[in-house]
């Protein structure tokens, strides 16, 4: 049955896209997971994997044109099959399935496991929205929080809900207006992109045909209805509110402070409101909300005065003495992505180690003279990141990327570096490293790590690093051995600058040492290569002038 493959959205304010190239082309086998093109969006080029497999029977883009989301791409299906009743947008034509996280279909929806050719129409008046595709590697979504609720109207660009992928948790924009009909996906939930996620049409609309034609494949961790999968269904970018905020009244003349809550006791608040806190240090639950339902809106951070009138006080879980206990936490995507990522790493790279000091005297020095031009902050960091974009520069074998049949050399230097938040470890990357000055580097660093902390960075911030650096110097630790980020050959673990005896000019003096350890994928890297590599490393961060030259 031939599927139509629409434009998907890519990124969180993408609305249209360009078809940069195709890399299958009109007869082609298609297999799940083959890249089918790599699109252009608002933010940067991203590979477009396939869903469905079949032959490529149509391109509705031709390479460099423009079309907006959920346009119509392609269409896949079996080898010589008709599929001009698709095109002619014929209403009786097999419904079309989504390739993207992010097409909505009106066509024929077939009902869940019956056994005769029985199907159900979609409604003209209703829009089927799918667990959208967030990230170039979300393959499921939990939804954080619904910002709408059952009933509620819902106008093209209000913001549906929250959805945490395996990268961050991003806000879900409707395409659509109408009135909010059903939610798949209760709060917490989990789902694989094109599940049911809510249903959009005009108030009243008898929606069960619909959603028995669906399944939300056990959504965790309350199972869902589990009719036969068909992702014909639509996807947005959004999410809505399932379950209403716990609305709190106005603070009274006391100021009292009373957290807004959702049901199950997340504090809801909007992206930049939890950004903003995050920047001055405001304790969310401090803060009332004078947004939809008790949201907590920047106006409100803005205006937050801290008056220290607790509702009630912390709850402390303590095991009782002598009893074992213990509590269960449900994974996130982003330990999950993690897991997955360092398993493959782990069990495909034939990796090795090597290591060396570094006298880090000259960079203090250096370093010192630096912060105190005025407007000027660069970190030991920020120095060994840019050390290792200029020895990258020299040693191309580092620079490479491993997969069977060839080695990928990569003549762009683009520095990942590893930031540790609540939920895990996200490497947001410099791109182009070597091109920018230490005090360029270091503002990107420091605003990367901090969109990181607030879950902001966008899939292509922490895409496309050809090395990494990870360091753990900040929390004392003098040395360790990183995990190789892949599709990278090699990560660069930064120990801390510790006081040691070392012997300069015949003499037992005090040195600043930092230790760095290599570790290299031995199928692109040799030990002596990772070894020159490490020596240019050491002759630019103890010569930081070279640096600047």
């Amino acid at each position: 049955m031939a599927q139509i493959i629409t434009m998907p959205r890519l990124s969180d304010t993408m609305t249209e896209g360009v078809v940069a190239q195709w890399l299958k082309k009109v007869g082609d086998k298609i297999e799940e997971g083959d890249i089918l093109a790599e699109i252009e969006t608002d933010k940067a080029t991203m590979e477009f994997e396939s869903f469905n497999e079949g032959f490529l029977l149509h391109i509705g883009l031709q390479e460099g044109e423009t079309a907006p989301v959920d346009a119509l791409l392609a269409i896949i299906g079996e080898e010589g099959e008709d599929f001009s009743a698709l095109l002619a947008g014929d209403a009786a034509a097999p419904a079309a399935e989504a390739a993207s996280s992010e097409t909505v279909k009106k066509e024929e929806v077939p009902v869940a496991a019956a056994p005769a050719a029985k199907t159900t129409t979609i409604p003209e008046n209703i829009t089927v929205v799918t667990m959208p595709r967030l990230s170039d590697t979300m393959t499921d979504g939990t939804v954080a929080t619904w910002l709408k609720k059952v009933g509620d109207v819902v106008v093209e660009g209000d913001i549906l809900a929250e959805i945490e992928t395996d990268k961050a948790t991003m806000e879900f924009e409707s395409f659509n207006e109408g009135t909010l009909l059903y939610i798949g996906l209760q709060e917490g939930e989990t789902a694989p992109v094109d599940s049911l996620l809510a249903i959009i049409g005009e108030s009243g609309t008898d929606v069960t045909d619909v959603v028995s034609s669906f399944t939300t494949e056990a959504a965790t961790p309350a199972p869902k209805e589990t009719p036969k999968k068909d992702t014909s269904a639509a996807t947005e970018t959004a999410a809505t509110p399932s379950k209403p905020a716990a609305s709190s009244p106005a603070p009274s003349a006391a100021k009292k402070v009373s957290a807004i809550q959702s049901e199950n006791g997340r504090i809801i608040a909007s992206p930049l409101a939890k950004a903003l806190a995050e920047e001055k240090g405001i304790n969310l639950a401090k803060v009332v909300g004078t947004g939809e339902g008790g949201r907590i809106i920047k106006t409100d951070i803005e205006n937050f005065t801290d008056v220290i009138v607790a509702d009630a006080p912390a709850v402390t879980v303590t095991a009782p003495i002598g009893e074992v206990s213990k509590t269960e936490v449900k994974n996130s995507q982003m330990r999950k992505a993690i897991v997955r990522a360092l398993d493959n790493s782990q069990t495909t790279a034939v990796n090795f180690t090597i290591g060396m000091d570094i006298n880090m005297d000259n960079a203090m020095a250096s370093r010192k003279e630096i912060n105190a031009l005025p407007d000027t902050k660069v970190s030991f960091n920020d120095m060994v990141v840019k050390a290792c974009a200029m020895a990258l520069k020299k040693h191309p074998q580092i620079n490479t990327e491993w997969t069977d049949d060839k080695t990928i050399y990569n003549h762009h230097i683009s520095v990942g570096v590893a930031v540790a938040i609540e939920d895990g470890l996200v490497v947001p990357v410099i791109p182009f490293t070597d091109s920018k000055s230490l005090t360029e580097i270091g503002a990107e660093v420091k605003d990367k790590a901090m969109k990181a902390k607030n879950k902001k960075l966008t899939p292509a911030e922490m895409s496309g690093s050809t090395f990494t650096v990870s360091n753990l110097g900040m929390f004392g630790v003098t040395e360790f051995t990183s995990i190789i980020n892949q599709p990278n050959s090699a990560i660069l673990s930064v120990g801390g600058i510790n006081q040691q005896p070392i012997v300069k000019d015949g003499q037992i003096v005090v040195g600043n040492i930092m230790k760095v350890t290599l570790a290299c994928d031995h199928r692109t890297i040799d030990g002596a290569v990772g070894a020159a590599f490490l020596n240019t490393l050491k002759q630019y961060i103890e010569n930081p002038v070279t640096m600047l030259a």
